[in-house]
């Protein structure tokens, strides 16, 4: 077992979730209860990871996160360091790839709370505010959890992403899907048996607490 690499995979992953968790509740809530020009577009965009293969947008945040980039340039001005091949390039990259894991989820959450809850909220004297933690949040509580077990598995598991931005640095950015095909190449299966076995529990947990909340939220039909 890679302990050092299974500490930065779980470290990487909950920095993650502390990122997206607030800037999905805004994104999600956002497209629940607004309805704007480009919606459609700006929903694909936000899929788009989910279908797209992660060599190809590990290519494309490879490019922009580079030295040659304005994006590269301005984070190595800033910090004096590269945003490739860094801890801190991972965390952003894995923000990107995860955004659909923790909208998607939370979105269908605040879309199943019924408007005249809101509008009830509001006639008692609650402002939009006091509606969004008394009312909207412990509602779409479910879809919250299941952001977090999703965006936590899948950046557990990343690998494509993970090495087209930060390589195999041990210690750095070599996480633990990259330490188990590390242990693959140098015929080492007890090793990567151990940590593979790890990783499939785990996503087998985050898969099993996505289901059970999203089974609490379907009302019992009759019949």
């Amino acid at each position: 077992m890679d302990w050092n690499a299974l500490e930065l995979s779980i470290r990487l992953a909950l920095y993650t979730c502390i990122i997206l968790l607030p800037l999905g509740i805004i994104i999600s809530r956002l497209l629940a209860w607004h309805i704007f020009s480009y919606k459609g577009f700006i929903e694909a965009l936000i899929a788009l990871p989910l279908v797209l293969p992660p060599t190809v947008l590990g290519y494309y945040l490879l490019v922009a996160f580079g030295q040659a980039s304005p994006i590269g340039q301005a984070f190595q001005s800033l910090s004096g360091s590269t945003l490739v091949f860094s801890f801190e390039g991972l965390v952003v990259a894995s923000v990107i790839f995860n955004l659909p894991f923790a909208v998607q989820p939370m979105q269908r959450a605040f879309e199943s709370i019924p408007h005249t809850m809101r509008e009830a909220a509001w006639v008692s004297g609650l402002s939009s505010w006091q509606t969004f933690w008394r009312i909207e949040l412990p509602l779409s509580w479910p879809g919250i959890v299941s952001a977090f077990a999703l965006t936590f598995a899948h950046t557990l598991g990343e690998f494509g992403v993970v090495l087209m931005i930060g390589g195999n640095i041990p210690g750095e950015t070599k996480t633990i899907a990259i330490a188990i095909y590390d242990r693959v190449q140098a015929f080492d299966h007890t090793a990567a048996g151990t940590m593979s076995l790890l990783l499939l529990g785990l996503s087998f947990f985050s898969i099993s607490l996505v289901y059970t909340l999203a089974g609490k939220r379907r009302p019992l039909r009759g019949v």
